[in-house]
């Protein structure tokens, strides 16, 4: 497969598609009998919703294939979509965490798109309008959002999580400003490369899941959406992969990549082991020093567990129901893996004091404000899940070192 050659546009008349195909960020692809204008974006920049909807107007595709799924389309083209949230329904399935690192990604996005007056997505959004106005059809190529963050997640090291989690944080408080200039040198493909093999020599698997999964994944679903030619909106640091999965010509399984792995065996036996050591000490402390000093190593295990937590509940500003569920439930919950305190003293936080609309419509701002995590209470929910589970995490290593140690 070739890409097609660009032609010369006209003198003294309206720009053909070759006035748009000169651009380094657009590239023609013949794959199969399919013609693909494929246009790297960045999701913030001014620049690339222009460049889209020259694109689109001029070429006149079949179809247009965007970088979004369901529920980042619902996201870009729904203004009131937080309204329609179940938070309580989020915390049952245990997806508050996703939900979290999700606000994160879109307070920082939503930061940069500020300083340079221009919404995230706002390509995507001028890709999708430009494609009604012309009645030209529509095709969502990304992978769910979730399916990703899921597999990153679990194919992710736990002391590189850490280092995620945190570098994460401190980019969304970070206030260095950012300029259309900078963005420009993010999309030269040298820069974008380096960047890359970065990220593949810090975290294999997270640019395995996040970049060359996907680099696959929307390639295929290009493949499959209807038309001899196609317009594909992406960020330009897909560009280079998919460019390479496409001239390779190999079909993808889709169904493979939307599998979530399951938990390694590893940790579930890691999970199971830790309380059955515990209640495994006691009950011997109980055979060897008998029932009192079972008793008081018991009432150790529940104080060590339950202060920390309520603490960390009070430190969220968390209501009084809620900072006393998280005293009376971690030393039972340390105790298995199948649910931690925090989910338990979110969902309580969140029946007392449940979040108002309008801050679910300014959350991606205050998120990025330090004192509005205590001033929101739907941010609260979120110190409300944190802090008692960090409490109970030190708990239990307190108090399991001492109830172990108390054996010998």
């Amino acid at each position: 497969m070739e890409s097609s050659e660009a032609h010369e546009s006209t003198p003294a008349q309206k720009p053909t598609s070759s006035s748009v195909r000169s651009s380094p960020d657009v590239h023609v692809l013949s794959v199969r009998d399919k013609t693909i204008v494929l246009v790297g974006t960045i999701h913030i920049s001014q620049e690339s919703a222009d460049l889209v909807r020259d694109v689109i107007e001029e070429e006149q595709p079949d179809g247009v294939c965007v970088e979004l799924d369901t529920r980042r389309f619902e996201a870009l083209s729904q203004q009131h979509k937080w309204e329609s949230l179940d938070l309580k329904e989020i915390i049952r399935k245990k997806q508050l965490s996703t939900l979290l690192v999700n606000l994160l990604l879109a307070s920082y996005q939503k930061r940069l798109g500020d300083q340079l007056g221009v919404l995230p997505g706002t390509e995507m959004l001028e890709a999708i309008t430009v494609s009604k106005k012309h009645d030209i059809p529509i095709f969502l190529c990304d992978r769910d959002i979730r399916v990703t963050m899921r597999r990153a997640w679990r194919s992710t090291p736990f002391l590189k999580k850490t280092m995620l989690v945190s570098s994460l944080m401190l980019s969304v408080f970070d206030t260095e400003p950012v300029t259309e200039e900078s963005l420009q040198n993010l999309k030269k493909q040298d820069v974008l490369s380096e960047m890359m093999k970065e990220l593949g020599a810090e975290v294999p698997t997270l640019k395995k899941v996040l970049i060359d999964e996907r680099d696959q994944y929307l390639a295929e679903k290009i493949l499959q959406a209807d038309g001899k030619k196609l317009v594909a909106v992406v960020g330009a640091g897909h560009v280079e992969g998919m460019t390479s999965v496409l001239h390779q010509a190999q079909r993808t399984d889709l169904q493979a990549l939307d599998v979530i792995p399951p938990v390694s065996p590893i940790w579930k036996w890691v999970g199971w082991s830790i309380p059955a050591i515990i209640v495994g000490s006691i009950a011997l402390i109980g055979y060897q020093k008998g029932a009192a000093a079972a008793g008081e190593n018991a009432l150790f295990w529940i104080l060590a567990n339950g202060i920390p937590s309520a603490i960390g509940a009070i430190l969220a500003f968390a209501h009084p129901l809620t900072i006393l569920v998280a005293f009376a439930g971690a030393p039972f919950t340390s105790l298995t893996p199948v649910i931690g305190v925090g989910y338990v003293t979110a969902f309580v936080q969140a029946y007392m004091q449940p979040p108002m609309v309008r801050e679910f419509q300014s959350v991606a701002e205050d998120i990025a404000i330090p004192r509005r995590w205590w001033q929101s209470r739907l941010l609260r929910i979120f110190l409300a899940f944190l802090l008692p589970t960090i409490g109970s995490v030190i708990g239990t290593w307190v108090g399991g070192t001492r109830i172990v140690s108390n054996l010998f």
